[in-house]
């Protein structure tokens, strides 16, 4: 079976689907919602990983997988994994939708407030957990959290990047690693540019996606077990796990 990286966008969430291994065939598409993708031809999969966080704290004890991909990126890129939202917090954006308000919430939960960063995802986060609790964790096709930074430090032999993703040389080193599993990276990644609006699917939204969709590649393959940060994930007071995954290279 396929399996398919995912990454929100401004337009909902841009996919990638691999079929076939690294060399197998792509295909490239954006779904309003994460259910629209499982409703569609595509929700015939075995694995979805998705740039979302999806096990959440409901204590002042930081989620392990945030630590340990900090310590793993180290600086400046371990910036780019920020705190997420406690239980509490995703449960009152139901009746607040203002940021000092879920701020305020968060912060009695977990010991900290909401960054800006957190807030502005905090809709795509309860989207993807309302539909895990209400499908159960033995569903398929599977869904798990990827964090593209971790992705592309393990897809780079444990290097993190050198540079920001928006900037030009961080995107032409994250296509260098991209094209190092698959030599066809830039024609699907042409192909995303050309159908879809900036506006709609930035180009870091493909290349997340893309490093999402490789990184899956070893469970369509070989059935091979996917590690995770940390290696023994927690889980959360839903059941869920709090983890990141990733391929060894």
């Amino acid at each position: 079976m396929a399996v398919i990286g995912v990454d929100g966008c401004k337009a909902g969430w841009f996919a990638v689907r691999i079929k076939g291994g690294d060399g197998g065939d792509y295909s490239v598409d954006v779904f309003p919602t994460v259910t629209d993708l499982l409703e569609s031809p595509w929700g015939d999969v075995s694995l979805i990983l998705i740039d979302i966080p999806i096990g959440l704290p409901n204590s002042h004890d930081a989620r392990s997988c945030d630590k340990e991909a900090r310590a793993r990126l180290g600086r400046p890129r371990a910036s780019s994994v920020f705190p997420v939202p406690g239980r509490k917090a995703l449960e009152a954006y139901r009746r607040l939708h203002d940021y000092k308000s879920m701020s305020a919430v968060n912060r009695c939960e977990t010991g900290r407030g909401l960054s800006i960063q957190a807030f502005s995802i905090v809709p795509k986060i309860r989207e993807v957990d309302d539909l895990i609790r209400k499908r159960g964790p033995a569903a398929y096709p599977t869904i798990r959290e990827i964090h593209p930074e971790v992705c592309f430090w393990a897809l780079n032999g444990g290097q993190p990047m050198g540079h920001r993703k928006h900037d030009e040389a961080g995107h032409r080193e994250r296509l260098e690693v991209l094209r190092a599993l698959h030599p066809r990276v830039d024609d699907f990644y042409t192909e995303a540019l050309n159908r879809f609006l900036r506006k709609e699917v930035a180009r870091d939204d493909i290349l997340d996606a893309l490093a999402a969709a490789l990184t899956a590649v070893p469970a369509e393959c070989s059935g091979a077990t996917l590690p995770t940060l940390p290696a023994e994930p927690l889980r959360d007071v839903h059941g869920l796990p709090m983890e990141m995954v990733y391929r060894e290279t």
